[in-house]
């Protein structure tokens, strides 16, 4: 049998669809799951405060890419997505960079994470790569309790290919709640998608796991990174940690395989650490709590890792960005939901905070 160009079909379906249902918009999707030699995209359509969900299905050839539409925060704007033939685990290390904007704990919210790229010039309006050789990280908590989860992870997906056609990167460093998403911890999730999940007929858990396209993407993402002279992780590098001397490429094997894990019981001690208050997926010691960080432990972490600074989401401290630890720590969370937007530039060998007008103030750091 002859196969079906996915682009085509999916197209077709949808002015078909647009033209049955009239005034019907996008409001959530897609959402791309792969069964055997088949590709389903499901979306859901709202018309006069009504959803419908939908699904496409084709025949899924590696030689001819899907493009798929992704809907924004404003209504009617969507932006395309072609899908990647493949998906290979990210390296640990990117060295000789000199150029890295900073950004975390956007929480599903999209107006939030597209105003700070806007502004600061990293994407143009139509969410085109204008970064150039720059470096996009994304330190974790992209997912929970904002309603356009879908929305800012398909953002994320599609500019890593953009950034890397001008030779630029994006790096997707998973934090607490990306593991909480795929491992059952679902007390966050925004109300909204149990529903959507029921009218897709699909359970919450299902949406992402390992036969659905951003299950696989997620799956590849590291948990900590160096890039360029800055140590990323979501909450940062507990004591116990630093005792493990474990390389970086050795944390992100370990647990890369647990992701998804619901059964917390984990076979080693090493890998449990990494998923406990004291790894870096959840460790807050460096802002609050019984037992916080020394200048001794944050230095030994450098050493550990040939760093010179490290950069964490996580923790709020301030409505604003600041260094920590004589500079050599840069905390990034922000209350993005209240309007306190920021993001953190390193340019030039210095580190600036930015708000999304594009506005920056120098921030200290160590030389």
């Amino acid at each position: 049998m002859k196969k079906i160009l996915l682009p085509l079909i999916l197209t077709c379906n949808f002015i078909a669809r647009m033209n049955a249902q009239d005034t019907a918009v996008l409001f959530d999707g897609p959402y791309v799951r792969y069964n055997k030699n088949k590709i389903f995209v499901q979306n859901i359509y709202l018309k006069n405060g009504t959803k419908h969900a939908t699904t496409d299905s084709a025949v899924y050839s590696n030689k001819k890419p899907a493009v798929l539409q992704v809907p924004t925060d404003i209504t009617g704007q969507t932006f395309s997505v072609m899908l990647k033939p493949k998906h290979s685990d990210e390296k640990a290390e990117t060295y000789k960079v000199d150029k890295i904007f900073i950004v975390s704990d956007i929480e599903a919210n999209f107006k939030a994470l597209r105003e700070l790229l806007q502004g600061n010039k990293i994407i143009d309006e139509n969410f085109n790569w204008i970064f150039g050789e720059g470096h996009l990280v994304l330190t974790g908590d992209f997912f929970d309790r904002g309603h356009q989860q879908l929305e800012v992870l398909w953002l994320i997906y599609s500019l890593e290919e953009k950034a890397k056609a001008a030779k630029g990167y994006v790096h997707f460093i998973l934090g607490n709640h990306e593991i909480m998403n795929l491992n059952g911890d679902l007390r966050y999730v925004h109300p909204k998608y149990y529903e959507h999940a029921k009218l897709l007929n699909r359970t919450y858990l299902s949406l992402y796991d390992e036969n659905t396209e951003l299950g696989r993407w997620l799956r590849s993402k590291n948990i900590i990174e160096k890039v360029g002279p800055v140590l990323f992780m979501h909450g940062g590098a507990s004591r116990y940690l630093n005792y493990m001397s474990a390389s970086l490429d050795d944390i992100n094997k370990m647990a890369r395989p647990y992701y998804a894990d619901t059964t917390y019981n984990y076979p080693d001690v090493k890998i449990e650490l990494l998923f406990s208050d004291n790894g870096p997926l959840w460790y807050r010691g460096y802002y609050i709590g019984k037992e916080k960080a020394t200048m001794g432990q944050v230095d030994s972490t450098l050493n550990l890792y040939g760093a010179k600074y490290i950069a964490t989401g996580h923790t709020i401290v301030s409505e604003e960005i600041n260094s920590y630890f004589n500079g050599k720590i840069f905390n990034t969370d922000v209350s993005h939901a209240k309007g306190f937007s920021q993001a953190v530039l390193f340019e030039n060998k210095r580190f600036y905070r930015l708000n999304n007008k594009g506005e920056r103030w120098e921030l200290n750091s160590a030389k």
